[in-house]
């Protein structure tokens, strides 16, 4: 249970048996009660939290079609990186509020094993790590043989409404000649 607090003091969160006491800086927290607009602020993210992804792996995923038709193959290391990417986001998805999403802002992963066309690959992520906006996970990923690979990733957590201003700003300045 969260309590809603000014933004500016500390809230308690109990998940399972376990109390966090945390303090929110200015400009994060929670929707405050009677709120229905997005105000900056975001909810507690739990360490812990879980993610799966799964895919089954075609042809458009193979490191010979997707990036060079000299290389084997084998499902492609991007690939495997874009389902440990939507398996950290499906890990914080219900923790987001409308007006929110959360931007990957890095990735370092060991590619351990190849997998062939038609198997299915599995990515797993857990939170590890709460800081502002800043939510660091461990990631996997296998097959239905073994681990395909691991590493740990950051997302941001974002105000769309904030990016696409920013974005438009970039758009307007680019097509300007700057």
């Amino acid at each position: 249970m969260i309590f809603a607090v000014p933004p500016t003091t500390s809230y308690i969160l109990w998940i399972g048996n376990t109390t966090v006491l945390r303090a929110i800086p200015t400009g994060e927290g929670v929707i405050l009660p009677g709120q229905t607009t997005y105000d900056g602020r975001m909810r507690p993210i739990p360490l812990g939290a879980k993610g799966t992804f799964t895919l089954r792996v075609t042809p458009a995923h193979l490191a010979n079609q997707f990036k060079d038709a000299m290389l084997p193959p084998v499902f492609a290391t991007p690939m495997m990186i874009l389902a440990m990417e939507n398996a950290a986001l499906n890990a914080i998805r219900g923790y987001l509020d409308p007006g929110e999403s959360a931007v990957g802002s890095a990735v370092d992963v060991r590619h351990l094993a190849a997998t062939p066309v038609g198997h299915e690959v599995t990515a797993e992520a857990e939170v590890t790590r709460v800081d502002g906006r800043r939510v660091a996970f461990n990631i996997s990923a296998r097959d239905e043989i073994e681990e395909i690979g691991r590493g740990t990733h950051e997302r941001v957590v974002v105000d769309l409404r904030r990016l696409d201003e920013r974005l438009s700003r970039k758009s307007k300045s680019n097509t300007s000649g700057g």
